[in-house]
């Protein structure tokens, strides 16, 4: 059986997660997560104006003192050229109206966009049903695997591995919403429930190989099966995300302010999917083994 030592630089893979995690996780603690308005609740005005001269300055001071005190704006986001997103608390129709009044007094021209109201209550449950369906899926997921592959910590592993994709794509949120103004919305939710499935389906490729290799091999040390295995797999591993990632990131470049977070989310779960499901699941199952022999 060909053989190169992947799994002697186990700790190095794990250091190199934790270098990504730990920055993520010390970000979210700091800054938060930038909860769009879907989980929030609030409104949302997203305008196309034109300058007077001499321009207005654009920024949340300036606009608010335009607007007056009522409704407050809580942010300001550009959403493109000579296109603004207002946040604010839930407004109605007749207070939308006025904002677009008061905006027109002080621009040449202002076209409204798109309007949204989502209530505090729709976006608290819009939450909670979130982490339901990761839960649901963590636990499906060590159900199936476990039982497929007839031993526990290969389904573990491979949740371990899914948790870790899940917290390197919300630390990076959490860093992107403070740096350049991203926001957690219902779309991150379905590209990060979309990492999940792109990093499980890697690992069990990875697994299957094991499990078959190690039938084969039976006299074999383990952690020389996982060299093997990971060694026959990377390939198709790689080939497989890049045609993916060069996807994804024409979208990021060139697929307009709309889906452009969208598509970030999934670039980051598309690079980390295929970096765990081969530098961290595989590992986390050799040192599970080494583990299992040191208490006999």
């Amino acid at each position: 059986m060909k053989h190169f030592s992947f799994m002697r630089f186990r700790w190095l893979y794990f250091m190199i997660s934790a270098a990504v995690i730990i920055p993520g996780l010390i970000a979210v603690f700091l800054f938060g997560l930038p909860l769009s308005i879907d989980f929030t609740g609030g409104s949302l005005l997203e305008v196309r104006y034109q300058q007077k001269q001499p321009p207005v300055t654009i920024d949340q001071n300036e606009l608010q003192q335009i607007v007056g005190d009522e409704p407050r704006i809580t942010s300001v986001q550009s959403s493109g050229n000579n296109q603004l997103i207002l946040r604010m608390p839930s407004i109605t129709n007749d207070q939308k109206d006025q904002v677009m009044q008061q905006l027109s007094g002080s621009f040449e021209s202002v076209e409204e966009l798109r309007f949204e109201t989502v209530g505090p209550t729709l976006g608290r449950e819009l939450f909670e049903k979130t982490l339901i369906a990761v839960a649901l899926v963590a636990l499906g997921i060590i159900a199936y695997i476990g039982y497929q592959f007839h031993n526990v910590k290969y389904g573990v592993s491979a949740v371990l591995a899914m948790f870790h994709d899940s917290i390197v794509l919300i630390g990076c949120f959490a860093i992107f919403g403070k740096l350049f103004g991203a926001e957690v919305d219902v779309l991150f939710v379905t590209a990060l429930l979309t990492t999940l499935s792109f990093s499980v389906h890697d690992t069990i490729v990875v697994f299957d190989r094991i499990r078959e290799n190690s039938r084969k091999h039976p006299s074999i040390p383990y952690e020389t099966i996982v060299d093997a295995s990971v060694l026959e797999t990377l390939g198709r591993s790689i080939n497989n995300s890049m045609t993916i990632i060069i996807m994804l990131l024409v979208l990021v470049l060139l697929g307009g302010d709309t889906i452009r977070w969208f598509a970030v989310a999934l670039l980051v779960g598309a690079v980390t999917g295929t970096f765990s499901s081969t530098f961290t699941a595989a590992p986390l199952v050799v040192v599970w083994d080494e583990l299992q022999k040191k208490r006999k």
